[in-house]
């Protein structure tokens, strides 16, 4: 039974009546119930009994692949088995038996990508082999496997990977256009480029790869050769940040250029001292602390400059850390809201929009909707993360931690009701 799609309590009585039932054939009547987790929570409850105290002639199979998410009382009454994934030379092994038996050409190195492909799982594996030798019935070679599961060339992937690591944007974008002619998906080929600069990562530090060629290997280590480990490391967390921005963008083939671009520019990389260094910094530092020791700053000193009488302040300079008048508030809001749609927040700059704001305090503003305050729109600014955004962004225009408070420009004020207690004529001090 799929309890994906059968895991109603009604679908367990079905099972609990048959139980009792003999079997007629074999000596044990054996129910197989996959994707056991799915079942409801009164689902296991009419199973609990059964499980407990089963007929002699029954036993029953739970599979699932999520065991953590099973009742405890579900996993006490059963022996568990855990299968670990297939080792890829296993998995190798098993192809070449297959092979032999059903006289299927194939190259070594197309064994060694289809084991790679399956992830451990043997069912996979003879899948990938099984739709390979229903496309060729002479010999399997590595590009029809590629080809087969939809990985774009490497010889696109390796010029894009060397366009990056030379900061050649020509040849970058060229291996784009090259990809996108062949028809293939630009999420799969960024994700393959991702792999590709770990791989390369993983060469430079071990020497040791797996699924490729000599040829393959040995462009590779020219690459390997070129660049630093530093590097690749950056370009791999850049091009992850780039994967999460394509799922969410209509006009991937856009954002995936711009990307690649960023990517390719020396500047993003040149951050100064290495991360070990500034560690190391801040380490003595702290050490210097700890001893009771004066801190020496490492930045050179800034010579302040003489102040011009005569130049007029900006409305931002005025907004800076002081007290701001209301038109300073409504520059400060405006310039908030720009900045929100300058850094990609797009549902929090369009819950904002059309806004205006008050000042109640020095500490909190009160934001008003003229057009009222819908619940999608509230349910975006109350998120924390959007909170905290918000906090941050206000904190950059006027130096201080403002909070938000928010107010519905369409509900009128309603008068208070009063309670019984008012009527009683009575003082009482309700202490919250």
């Amino acid at each position: 039974m799929d309890a994906a799609s059968n895991n109603s309590v009604e679908d367990i009585r079905s099972i609990r009546d048959e139980v009792n039932f003999l079997p007629t054939k074999a000596k044990y009547r054996v129910y197989i119930i996959d994707e056991v987790h799915m079942l409801s929570t009164g689902a296991f409850n009419a199973l609990l009994k059964t499980l407990e105290e089963p007929p002699e002639h029954v036993k029953f199979i739970l599979a699932t692949t999520e065991p953590q998410k099973l009742p405890t009382t579900i996993l006490s009454r059963c022996q568990r088995f855990d299968f670990k994934k297939i080792p890829e030379q296993d998995i190798i092994k098993r192809l070449k038996i297959i092979c032999t038996d059903a006289q299927i050409k194939i190259d070594e190195e197309a064994l060694k990508i289809i084991a790679v492909l399956s992830e451990g799982h043997m069912r996979d594996a003879i899948s990938i082999l099984e739709r390979c030798s229903q496309e060729n019935s002479e010999n399997i070679t590595i590009e029809e496997v590629k080809e087969l599961v939809g990985l774009p060339s490497l010889e696109y992937i390796n010029k894009l990977s060397r366009g990056i690591l030379e900061y050649d944007v020509t040849k970058s974008l060229e291996a784009i256009d090259d990809v996108i002619n062949d028809g293939k998906d630009l999420y799969n080929f960024l994700w393959e480029v991702i792999k590709y600069f770990k791989d390369i990562l993983v060469y430079k530090t071990t020497n040791d790869l797996k699924i490729y060629s000599e040829n393959e290997i040995e462009e590779i280590k020219k690459l390997a050769d070129i660049t630093e480990e530093s590097r690749l490391l950056d370009v791999i967390y850049l091009l992850s940040n780039l994967e999460n921005d394509l799922k969410w963008s209509s006009q991937k083939t856009i954002m995936f250029q711009t990307g690649i671009i960023k990517a390719c520019r020396k500047q993003e990389f040149s951050s100064g001292d290495s991360i070990e260094k500034r560690l190391q910094l801040l380490e003595e530092k702290l050490a210097n602390l700890k001893q009771g020791k004066a801190i020496e700053s490492s930045m050179p000193e800034i010579e302040a400059k003489p102040k011009d009488v005569n130049r007029v302040e900006t409305e931002e300079e005025k907004i800076q850390g002081k007290s701001v008048s209301a038109s300073s508030i409504d520059v400060a809001w405006k310039k908030l809201i720009d900045n929100l749609k300058r850094n990609g927040k797009i549902r929090l700059y369009t819950a904002l929009i059309n806004t205006r704001i008050n000042e109640l305090n020095d500490l909190v503003w009160e934001v008003e909707f003229p057009n009222g305050l819908t619940s999608f729109n509230q349910k975006i600014l109350e998120s924390v993360e959007n909170q905290n955004e918000l906090v941050k962004e206000i904190f950059k225009i006027t130096g201080k931690e403002i909070h938000l408070k928010y107010k519905d420009g369409k509900q009128k004020d309603k008068p208070e009701k009063k309670s019984a207690i008012d009527d009683l004529g009575i003082d009482i001090n309700i202490i919250e």
